[in-house]
């Protein structure tokens, strides 16, 4: 089984206008709303593979309610821990061909909170081959809490896949106890290297993958290019991923997708080539939908047969 940990969830609602009037009354008549947060995208995309599945996380209030609903409108399976603060919610005004987000930043999770979830999450991995952990931590919690989880799972011999950003990523390669598997993008590359990286610049990426000393020991490192496809270090080798073009709808949650695509590989224990090919798939399938975390696998094999995966150096 895979489980999705999302720590900061969100009811995530769109408001499409024509135009967006400042300091003036915008009605909107097709509002949508669903549960929202990277890993809960994780937690659909490896739905809709028909692989099994389990949500947890943090939830809390009508809001937290709202999204346990949408999730069991969608049959995919859930454990949360309550918390006491409501859930939050995320707007974004699609107007005039831009986006504009307003994010609330959620509830603060007491201590006591963050002891009873870590053996929420000990007692949980119990049924789990593979976790996912994505997004940020919400407020109250320290920046090195990921890494707790990642020591709890480790204990268990759980493969953990994190998504994460900043000091949160930064402080979880920090410890002896290290994830399975990490998905950086160039810019959080550069980040953790503290150095500048372009997106095509593949010697220094496979320089930082093989020699920078916060990734090692870790088995997977997938670092996504966008268009340009992806780099990653498996097994101590370097492997150069190509992709085709394709018509992008919304790229928002290809992150998401090719994380999912990652999780599915590595329960089924895939060759890399596949684990890598599977994940390619499933964010350019994201992209090509209008809806965030959701693919079509009718796509799936003739995307398939179009990426290459060779070894770089």
């Amino acid at each position: 089984m895979i489980i999705a940990l999302t720590m900061n969830p969100s009811i995530d609602i769109s408001y499409p206008i024509k135009k967006l009037i400042i300091d003036s009354v915008n009605r909107v008549d097709n509002v949508k709303k669903t549960a929202g947060g990277k890993g809960l995208n994780v937690a659909r995309v490896v739905k809709m593979a028909d692989q099994p599945i389990l949500a947890t996380g943090l939830l809390g209030g009508n809001l937290g309610k709202y999204i346990q609903n949408d999730l069991d409108h969608d049959n995919i399976p859930h454990n949360f821990l309550p918390i006491a603060q409501e859930s939050r919610n995320c707007i974004a005004i699609l107007h005039e061909g831009a986006q504009t987000e307003i994010l609330e930043s959620g509830p603060t999770i007491s201590e006591q909170e963050q002891l009873t979830f870590k053996q929420h999450f000990t007692d949980l991995i119990t049924q789990a081959d593979v976790i996912t952990i994505s997004g940020s931590l919400p407020k109250g919690m320290p920046a090195n809490y990921y890494g707790k989880l990642i020591e709890i799972a480790n204990q268990q011999h759980k493969k953990i896949l994190l998504d994460c950003s900043g000091e949160s990523l930064k402080l979880a390669l920090s410890n002896n106890d290290k994830p399975y598997l990490i998905k950086p993008n160039h810019e959080e590359l550069s980040f953790l290297a503290n150095t500048a990286i372009e997106a095509t610049d593949f010697n220094k990426i496979a320089d930082v993958l093989s020699n920078h000393t916060e990734l090692k020991g870790i088995p997977i490192i997938v670092v996504s290019l966008g268009k340009h496809g992806a780099m990653a270090k498996c097994a101590e080798q370097i492997w150069r991923i190509t992709i085709p073009k394709i018509n992008v709808v919304n790229p928002v949650g290809s992150g998401d997708s090719t994380l999912a695509g990652l999780a599915i590989g590595i329960l089924k224990q895939e060759s890399y080539e596949n684990i890598l090919k599977r994940a390619m798939v499933f964010g350019m399938l994201n992209a090509m939908e209008a809806q965030t975390g959701c693919i079509n696998l009718a796509y799936y094999d003739e995307l398939f047969k179009q990426i290459h995966v060779n070894l770089y150096q």
